[in-house]
């Protein structure tokens, strides 16, 4: 993993980051500069986005002008990723660019200030080159809700790329920036982040500030991670966790550096299995994948143990009712009146709000606000809303269940590699069965990390997924580590920077 110089087609100089921290010591060592790395990452951009459309806007002014700040700066040395290139989900704020969410409703809208995780990045002397591409309001799981066309898989361009943080999963996966964040309710970090072949990593729920992240699902979202190693995402993580006082739902619970134990070895680490995951229902690749990271594991010294998820089998159903009745709420205050668009020729008030929400969502936002509405309502709150939240409670005391068993559980990221575009836009529930194996870490509140672990016999990846207790991002960064090691997915995507 080194950081190379390689001569472009135009004789330009152009820096190819491997990993951040090669490129933090670099740029600190004088070898290279913050202004060479951000201007290769914005080169890569505007390159492959009229074929990926990962990007919804690039800022090619202000990244030059923050690594100018950089490299003029006495504190780079001491600034953790320094001059390192980010791409931002479109639904995280970044004052003076734009936050559409993926939406026609926000399209026009640019926030007046940084949602923390942003603050926190830049305080660290990461550089934002643009702002990703994202199913609308982060409701899908194949990226082709968003309002501005969907983003392409890098992998194979006829292939969805997951979603809802598809845009900054492909830019990552193509090489265009070296880590990325998005925002995850029901796996929309670690979905895509198994269909791009790049790691993805959600967070403990209250680990990472939601302050600057238009909300989807209050009690579901979370800000995670992209990137191609281990070391990458834990370094970004690490930067961005904390607690906030702008958010209420953020722990005081220390930050450990992550990168301290991400060498150690896993020789006693107990996996847990749950058998009823890899059975009808998943791609046999995906099968065949999982089963031989089960057995990497094992020869790495890990212990497999099988558990039980109960009520994981409910999982879907909780949280499409959960996440919409959310998403309902909060989706309430898009009508025209404080910001975004506004309908035309509707003089009545009611008539504006009316026209402005049917104008400004998409099919997929309309159906979930919807949803939402109606198991909120009189006569069925109890019936769904109600009842979910029960089982929902069942579900995080079966994981604590499991975790009196195992230090870690291991099952699919997702039950099948990318699918062809148009495959189920038209039947929602098939779409929906893609989160199978992610909403459960939402609904818990527990940490997952999606690691690759295979490629198709089409020759697409697969993802591997992780998840811990509350607070242990540091063990799923070393059973990451460890894997990546031993077992590094060599096969390239087909476009890449």
């Amino acid at each position: 993993m080194q950081l190379r110089l390689l001569e472009d087609n135009c004789q330009n100089e152009s820096v190819v980051i491997d990993n951040i921290i090669s490129l933090r010591y670099s740029i600190a060592r004088g070898e290279t500069t913050a202004r060479a790395a951000v201007e290769s990452a914005l080169d890569a951009a505007e390159k492959l986005n009229d074929t990926l459309n990962a990007f919804l806007e690039i800022d090619r002014a202000g990244a030059l002008q923050r690594a100018d700040q950089i490299d003029a700066s006495s504190r780079k040395s001491a600034m953790p990723l320094a001059g390192v290139p980010v791409a931002i989900k479109d639904n995280i704020c970044v004052r003076g660019m734009q936050t559409s969410c993926g939406s026609r409703i926000l399209g026009p809208y640019h926030p007046p200030y940084n949602a923390t995780a942003i603050e926190r990045l830049i305080e660290a002397g990461a550089v934002v080159i643009g702002k990703t591409n994202c199913d609308e309001f982060a409701m899908g799981s194949s990226n082709e809700n968003s309002a501005f066309g969907p983003v392409k898989n890098p992998w194979d361009t006829a292939r969805v790329p997951g979603g809802s943080s598809g845009g900054s999963a492909a830019s990552v996966a193509a090489g265009i920036v070296p880590v990325a964040l998005g925002s995850d309710t029901g796996g929309s970090v670690r979905q895509p982040a198994s269909l791009c072949g790049v790691i993805g990593v959600k967070p403990t729920y209250g680990r990472v500030s939601r302050y600057g992240l238009v909300a989807f699902g209050s009690s579901l979202d979370q800000i995670g991670v992209f990137a191609r190693h281990a070391a990458d995402a834990a370094a970004v993580l690490e930067v961005i966790s904390g607690r906030d006082p702008h958010d209420a739902t953020t722990a005081d619970v220390p930050v450990p550096n992550y990168a301290a134990e991400l060498n150690n070895d896993i020789k006693g680490l107990r996996l847990g299995i749950a058998r009823e995951f890899l059975g009808q229902g998943l791609d046999d690749d995906v099968r065949s994948s999982i089963e031989k990271a089960i057995d990497a594991y094992r020869d790495l010294g890990a212990e497999i143990v099988d558990i039980d998820l109960p009520h994981a089998k409910y999982a879907i159903a909780v949280y499409y009712i959960i996440a919409t009745a959310e998403a309902s709420s909060n989706l309430a205050r898009y009508d025209g009146v404080r910001y975004g668009f506004r309908a035309e020729e509707a003089p009545a008030l009611r008539d504006m709000y009316r026209k402005t929400r049917d104008e400004g969502f998409g099919p997929e936002v309309k159906r979930r606000v919807m949803l939402g509405t109606y198991v909120l309502s009189a006569g069925y709150y109890d019936a769904y809303y109600l009842k979910a939240q029960q089982v929902r409670t069942l579900l995080r005391q079966d994981f604590a269940n499991a975790f009196a068993r195992c230090d870690a559980v291991l099952t699919p990221t997702a039950p099948t590699p990318a699918f062809l575009f148009g495959e189920k836009v038209d039947d929602p529930l098939a779409m929906y069965l893609n989160d199978i194996f992610t909403v459960t870490a939402n609904l818990a509140g527990v940490p997952g990390i999606s690691v690759p672990c295979g490629v198709s016999s089409d020759g697409l990846p697969i993802g591997l997924q992780l998840l811990g207790p509350n607070w242990s991002e540091t063990l799923l960064f070393r059973l990451t580590q460890a894997y990546q090691l031993a077992n590094p997915l060599n096969a390239q995507p087909k476009v890449h920077a």
